[in-house]
C-alpha cells in the first residue's frame, strides 16, 4: 500500500516537549487524522534510558549530571541507554506499519538501518550493521565505531522514537554512559570521520540526506 512520508525539521527542542509532541502525533495517526511523519530535530544535552536499560550503564549520578545541565529521562522505547545533544540529528519516525502493509517490527528496524546507511553513503561514508549490536557503524572499523543509534516503540503498529545520527556533537557527552550498553564500542561522528573534508554546513546537508533517503525508502 502506497503511503507518503512527511519530513519536518523542528530545530532544537527540549526532550520532554518532543516526547509530548510524539505522543500527540501517534494518537493522531492511530485515529486516522494524520499521515506518517519523520520528525527531525536536535536536543539539549539529555540521557534517555529505554526499557532494557541497566543501572550500571549510567556512569554518573543524576545529581552530577544535573550540575552539568544534562537531563535524565526513563522512556518507553526499546534498547538501553543513550545520550542526545546539539550536533546530533534525531529522527522520530511515526509510521502506521499496518496501513503500509508492513506489520513487522524487525523489517522496520532493518529499514531504519538501511536509511541511515544510504544517508551516510550520500555524505561520503561507508557504513554497516554489526551482528548482535544495535545501530549503524563506520565500515570498516576495529574496534567498532558507532555513528548512529536506534531505539523504537510501538503503539498499535504505529511507531515512535527512532534514531540518533551523530553529525557533529561533542562526543564527550557519551562519557557518562556505556552507549546502548555495548562494551568495546567507540562513538564517532560524521564530522570526525570526514575530518577536514567536512563541509561547514554539515548539519544541513545531513538533514537533506536523511530526508531524501527516508522518503525514498518509505515511499
Amino acid at each position: 500500500m502506497t503511503r507518503s512520508l512527511q519530513v519536518e525539521w523542528l530545530g532544537r527542542m527540549p526532550y520532554a516537549e518532543a516526547l509530548a509532541l510524539q505522543e500527540a502525533r501517534v494518537a493522531e495517526v492511530r485515529a486516522g487524522r494524520a499521515g506518517d511523519a519523520l520528525l527531525l530535530l536536535e536536543h539539549p544535552p539529555v540521557i534517555t534510558l529505554g526499557r532494557s536499560a541497566r543501572p550500571e550503564n549510567l556512569l554518573q549520578s543524576p545529581d552530577a549530571l544535573a550540575e552539568r545541565g544534562v537531563e535524565l529521562h526513563e522512556i518507553a522505547r526499546g534498547g538501553d541507554i543513550t545520550w542526545h545533544g546539539p550536533g546530533q540529528l534525531v529522527g522520530y519516525a511515526i509510521l502506521d506499519l499496518q496501513a503500509r502493509g508492513r506489520a513487522d517490527v524487525h523489517r522496520f528496524l532493518r529499514d531504519l538501518e538501511s536509511g541511515l546507511i544510504d544517508t551516510l553513503e550520500k555524505l561520503g561514508l561507508a557504513a554497516e550493521i554489526r551482528s548482535g549490536m544495535t545501530g549503524v557503524f563506520v565500515a570498516p572499523s576495529a574496534p567498532p565505531r558507532k555513528i548512529a543509534s536506534i531505539g523504537v516503540g510501538l503503539r498499535g503498529w504505529v511507531t515512535w522514537h527512532g534514531f540518533a545520527l551523530n553529525v557533529d556533537p561533542d562526543l564527550a557527552g557519551f562519557d557518562a554512559i556505556v552507549p546502548c550498553g555495548l562494551q568495546g564500542v567507540e562513538m564517532t561522528s560524521i564530522a570526525r570521520e570526514l575530518g577536514e573534508a567536512a563541509p561547514a554546513d554539515l548539519l544541513a546537508r545531513s538533514r537533506e540526506a536523511v530526508a531524501d533517503a527516508f522518503v525514498r525508502r518509505f515511499a
